[in-house]
């Protein structure tokens, strides 16, 4: 299964989930123009509602119940999946990663859910602030995006591994 969020506005992007198997990792990959430099907190949110912008996503997609965490921590939100980080030599963030705690089937999947990224670095639960277990203290967002069901053989252009 494929799916793709299109980011739309000041910052700009395309981002493909893919998921061979109900039980397989879930492969991330794209790139998002328009950030600032640096690292910027990228996290699955509830709600695929972007009626009122970015603000109406809810809350991170945590069905579990858990503190916000970096992606390989075993106690984290579903939703949690780290930073992407502007390259500053093209000014693009390069995302490509691997998640086996998200997924594209059953209940529990992030189909019609939102993807947002978010203004500061995503401190992954350990910043000592009082928003570090809530949502890693990465700021306001500033994109945001539905989470699609794409055709099989759309190309992203980029290397799903």
């Amino acid at each position: 299964m494929k799916a793709v969020c299109t980011l739309n506005g000041p910052v700009q992007g395309r981002i493909w989930f893919q998921q061979a198997f109900p039980d397989s990792p879930v492969e991330i990959v794209g790139e998002v123009s328009g950030l600032s430099p640096g690292d910027h907190g990228m996290h699955v949110h509830e709600l695929g509602d972007t009626t009122g912008g970015c603000s109406t996503t809810g809350a991170h997609f945590n069905p579990e119940k858990s503190a916000h965490g970096g992606p390989t921590d075993r106690e984290r939100h579903l939703g949690d999946l780290g930073n992407i980080t502007v390259d500053p030599s093209d000014g693009l963030a390069h995302v490509s990663l691997s998640d086996n705690r998200i997924t594209l089937y059953g209940q529990n999947s992030i189909l019609g859910r939102s993807l947002v990224i978010h203004e500061d670095r995503d401190d992954l639960g350990r910043g000592g602030h009082e928003l570090s277990k809530v949502t890693g203290n990465s700021g306001t967002r500033i994109a945001c995006g539905v989470i699609g069901i794409c055709p099989e053989d759309e190309s992203t252009g980029l290397s799903l591994t």
